[in-house]
């Protein structure tokens, strides 16, 4: 009996946590795309998806309910070394610490927000997509991926940038982060989709019937 099921699951669960964790860090940054103002994070946060719907379509919702809430457990152990290292005392000569306040003081506002719209929307994402697979007896992934994201980044674009940036950009800001992000993830999710089937067939070729 072969363990590549187990380093399959193990290695999207490892790319989930990197992408969740690493928008989570770079959120803070607003950039401008063209006219738009938006949250750096869309570089990584709408790739999550992309790989729970992969653990959903191979090894089932329970395994993908599984990697969501341990990256529930990562955003909470990120939050909580950000703070102790932040008030743990530096030495004289170090000139960071305004620096790190300035940038990483935000993160714990920010994981607020997108744990909330996490929770909320990865759990709709995967009761969605399950919902998709059962009433189209397994066929069009396609429309699952899409269709379970389409709904879950409304949520969570909407709870995530209203926490974390509520009263820090002008309301108009706000209302054009919200819009404007959930349109370019949902063109994200889109260009997804053959990475979706590119890796769903791989893991099926070599994982073989082994897969629950």
């Amino acid at each position: 009996m072969t363990n590549r099921p187990n380093l399959a699951l193990l290695a999207l669960g490892m790319l989930f946590m990197a992408c969740l964790l690493g928008s989570n860090i770079i959120a803070v940054k607003l950039i401008n795309v063209g006219s738009w103002v938006i949250s750096a994070g869309i570089l990584l946060y709408p790739l999550t998806f992309l790989f729970t719907d992969t653990i959903s379509e191979i090894f089932g919702r329970r395994q993908a309910t599984f990697v969501v809430w341990f990256g529930f457990i990562g955003n909470v152990i990120l939050v909580v070394v950000i703070y102790f290292a932040g008030i743990i005392p530096a030495p004289v000569f170090w000139e960071g610490q305004e620096a790190y306040n300035t940038i990483l003081g935000a993160v714990p506002r920010i994981v607020l927000g997108s744990m909330i719209g996490y929770l909320v929307s990865q759990n709709i994402d995967v009761l969605g997509f399950h919902f998709l697979k059962q009433a189209t007896d397994g066929r069009f992934l396609w429309l699952r991926n899409n269709g379970s994201t389409m709904i879950s980044q409304s949520i969570d674009t909407v709870i995530f940038l209203v926490i974390a940036f509520a009263g820090l950009v002008p309301a108009q800001v706000l209302w054009q982060m919200i819009w404007m992000q959930y349109l370019l993830k949902l063109a994200i999710a889109a260009i997804d989709t053959p990475f979706v089937y590119l890796l769903v067939n791989i893991l099926k070729n070599s994982t073989g019937n082994e897969v629950p």
